[in-house]
């Protein structure tokens, strides 16, 4: 699949509590321009075998009916917080229409999660003939090695959040980091010669758990992707404000952008 082009969707560029978040009269949260319209943050990537998800969003219905996508053929997620698979029963609309269970790739404490949230997802149904009301899902156990996915290598990316370990995703020329405030010493190699870095920046001030603006700069600068999109991003950031606040090569993402990638393995 060498050099053969594909897509990241940005399905969702916000924080967990979203933007506008509820109960906030700030003037992003006020804003009309849809750039400054968040939701939870997840990508759909366009591959050479289909369409994979990353992490199941509260907002995932609404995302894919926005983009217009009719088909999500696996999920892959980054960590367990309700705001990356809370939606994840609305996959099963794509277990129906491919008459086969949908892969779900994630480590074990996401899969434990999923499990007690969804327990109805995976235990057989008392009556076979309720098999269509109930999501038809696999889980595969991922570790820190690559797998091979709808034609195309993904290799997780060991990250921390906090003190939580998650992972991001390098996808072809492209590598996915969300949700993260230190990447260890022997991920930063996965990092290298990217076209695309998709990365946490949550805001300008400092948070215990996420990259600031700052942070994410100082990552650029090591890494120096050819193209870097700023996600998960708070209401203290106004898109247009901010974007011309930014270097060359650095950009806000937004719901909806899409970025060209190559599969280069």
């Amino acid at each position: 699949m060498a050099g053969q082009l594909g897509e990241i969707v940005i399905l969702g560029s916000g924080t967990s509590h979203g933007v506008p978040m509820v109960g906030c009269r700030c003037p992003v949260c006020l804003s009309d321009n849809p750039r400054n319209q968040r939701t939870r943050s997840s990508i759909l990537v366009r591959a050479p075998e289909g369409n994979f998800i990353v992490d199941t969003t509260p907002e995932m219905r609404l995302q894919l009916v926005r983009e217009r996508i009719d088909l999500v053929h696996a999920a892959v997620f980054t960590h367990g917080h309700a705001d990356h698979i809370f939606g994840l029963d609305d996959l099963r609309q794509f277990g129906f229409l491919l008459d086969r269970d949908i892969p779900l790739y994630c480590e074990e404490p996401v899969a434990h999660q999923l499990r007690q949230a969804y327990s109805y997802a995976f235990a057989p149904p008392d009556d076979p003939g309720r098999r269509g009301a109930i999501p038809r899902f696999e889980i595969h156990r991922l570790d820190e090695m690559p797998i091979q996915l709808l034609g195309t290598r993904v290799r997780p990316i060991r990250l921390l959040h906090g003190k939580l370990r998650m992972l991001g995703f390098r996808i072809g020329n492209a590598a996915y980091c969300t949700d993260v405030s230190e990447i260890p010493s022997e991920s930063w190699p996965l990092l290298e010669q990217l076209d695309v870095l998709i990365i946490d920046a949550l805001r300008y001030r400092p948070h215990p758990t996420h990259f600031n603006i700052a942070q994410a700069l100082e990552v650029v600068e090591r890494v120096r992707p050819r193209r870097t999109f700023f996600t998960h991003i708070c209401h203290d950031i106004e898109h247009e404000t901010v974007s011309k606040e930014l270097p060359a090569g650095v950009e806000l993402a937004y719901d909806g952008l899409k970025i060209p990638i190559v599969f280069t393995d």
